[in-house]
């Protein structure tokens, strides 16, 4: 069994920052790939960022610049560091995980869910 808790939402003004963060725990060999992604209101789901395990980063259009994803593999959390926020990143950040949980089985696993509200 595992599971991803995120923390670190909220709401600021916008030009503002922002911390996300999301731990893992419960039975874990390793953990390949973690993401972020949010939805807005009304809106699909999308990637945000994700960290290979050999730190290769990849970003939506709309936050390269702005956001910086980063891991601890000593803790298994994965931050999402967001600065100059604006309106538009409103919405609920979720993280995603790629876990090994034996030499046989990898499981994908979402985080509940953080909202982060940037308005004036």
């Amino acid at each position: 069994q595992v599971q991803l808790v995120e923390s670190g939402g909220g709401s600021v003004h916008p030009g503002r920052s922002l911390k996300l963060s999301c731990a893992a725990s419960g039975s874990i060999l390793d953990i390949g790939t973690m993401a972020w992604y949010r939805q807005a209101p009304g809106e699909q789901r999308e990637l945000v960022a994700n960290i290979k395990n050999t730190g290769s980063t990849n970003y939506a259009e709309s936050v390269k610049g702005r956001f910086t994803i980063t891991r601890d593999d000593d803790t298994n959390t994965v931050y999402l560091q967001m600065d100059s926020l604006k309106p538009e990143d409103t919405a609920v950040y979720y993280c995603k995980s790629n876990i090994r949980t034996t030499s046989y089985d990898v499981v994908e696993v979402w985080g509940q869910g953080t909202l982060a509200t940037v308005s004036s």
